[in-house]
């Protein structure tokens, strides 16, 4: 293919093979080992691992309550009796089962491995888990500050992450498609947010990635509107920003729907945001910076007099978490990088008119992209 981004393939995906499940979970034994031989160029003698999404990173691990201790020669992951089950199936380094809070375990091993200086995540933690973390401590131990390594190795995904990012983004695409077919007016935007997520569960999502957003008429102006019951009425725009959690990856995506016949300045508007984000695609690949990609949006919506009318940035990495690193606004420094995952979704917001918003999932290559989003990016007409 001689284009620079790849457009999405429309099939369906066939289950996940064991080759690719077995890549996976080597990849967490892995990524421990780069962690550890990190830290003592850190001055660390261990890492702390609390927030979710990370500790899943490294250990595999999907239950609610987890610590994970990262030393150099091996890692630990403390859970309490309700997972005893789930933490033998999920992770592949030790497993310790606490009978209380699981930071007097951990704080057993800190002791019996002679941890003088343990890193810890300070902005995914609690008041109340850093005093209780403390507290526990072995005496001649201290706390270290030691947060965003793991972030930044999240930002570039593997073969297998990218694998599950693609599957979340065709159960969500089908989803939509099974739903809007079927879109009326009359029906609430309740009614329609909760026919997308019914449906994307029902084709193996486990849940929504975020809140569903559907807002009708001059509410599509709101960025982040909540569905309420108001009815979707003929002569609306309607935007639909929807996203699925899949094998704990996620997805995004936002399309417009317009209830009778178009009036020549949605239609202009419309033909703009568009032309904005294939802007934005186009200037997608390894070593761009993050804000060119933004300034590209920004340049095509200010020729139709409307960059003022675009109030949010133009995209952010997703993976594990709905929003990740990086942010890809007009102010940001970073660079691109072959494997990362991110959104394109410029926007214009028009008091008393209404919003207009078009996103894709895409992965960033040496020479462009490729473009997840299989849904058509045309203007649905009901």
């Amino acid at each position: 293919m001689t284009s620079k981004h790849v457009q999405p393939n429309r099939s369906i995906e066939p289950p996940l093979s064991p080759a690719t499940i077995a890549e996976a979970a080597s990849e967490f034994e892995t990524r421990r080992r780069a962690v550890a031989a990190a830290l003592p160029e850190r001055k660390l003698d261990a890492l702390l691992v609390s927030f979710g999404p990370n500790l899943r990173y490294l250990s595999g691990f999907t239950g609610s309550n987890a610590l994970l201790l990262v030393m150099p020669g091996g890692s630990v992951l403390f859970t309490d009796p309700r997972y005893q089950i789930q933490a033998a199936q999920e992770v592949s380094c030790s497993v310790t089962i606490a009978k209380g809070p699981l930071e007097l375990d951990m704080a057993a091993s800190l002791a019996r491995h002679r941890i003088k200086r343990l890193g810890f995540e300070p902005g995914m933690m609690s008041c109340e888990a850093f005093r209780s973390l403390e507290s526990s401590l072995p005496a001649k131990a201290e706390l270290v500050a030691a947060g965003g390594s793991i972030e930044q190795m999240r930002m570039v995904k593997s073969p297998a992450e990218i694998d599950r990012i693609r599957r979340s983004v065709l159960t969500n695409s089908r989803a939509f498609e099974e739903t809007v077919k079927r879109v009326r007016a009359g029906i609430t935007e309740r009614h329609l947010a909760a026919e997308l997520e019914y449906r994307m569960r029902r084709l193996g999502a486990e849940k929504p990635s975020f809140e569903t957003i559907v807002a009708g008429g001059v509410r599509s102006a709101l960025p982040h509107a909540q569905p309420t019951s108001a009815r979707l009425q003929t002569g609306q725009l309607v935007v639909v920003d929807m996203g699925s959690l899949q094998d704990g990856y996620c997805s995004d995506m936002t399309r417009m729907l317009y209830l009778g016949t178009p009036t020549a300045k949605v239609k202009r508007t419309y033909r703009a945001v568009l032309e904005a984000q294939l802007a934005g695609i186009d200037a997608v690949r390894a070593g761009a910076r993050t804000a060119r990609v933004d300034a590209a949006c920004r340049n095509v919506l200010k020729r139709y007099g409307l960059d003022e009318a675009f109030i949010h940035s133009t995209g952010h990495g997703l993976g594990l978490e709905i929003h990740e690193p990086p942010r890809l606004g007009k102010s940001d420094k970073g660079s691109l990088q072959a494997g990362m995952a991110v959104t394109i979704e410029p926007g214009v917001y028009l008091e008393g008119f209404g919003g207009i918003r078009i996103e894709d999932t895409v992965i960033v290559t040496e020479n462009g992209c490729e473009i997840l989003t299989p849904t058509t990016k045309e203007l649905r007409v009901i």
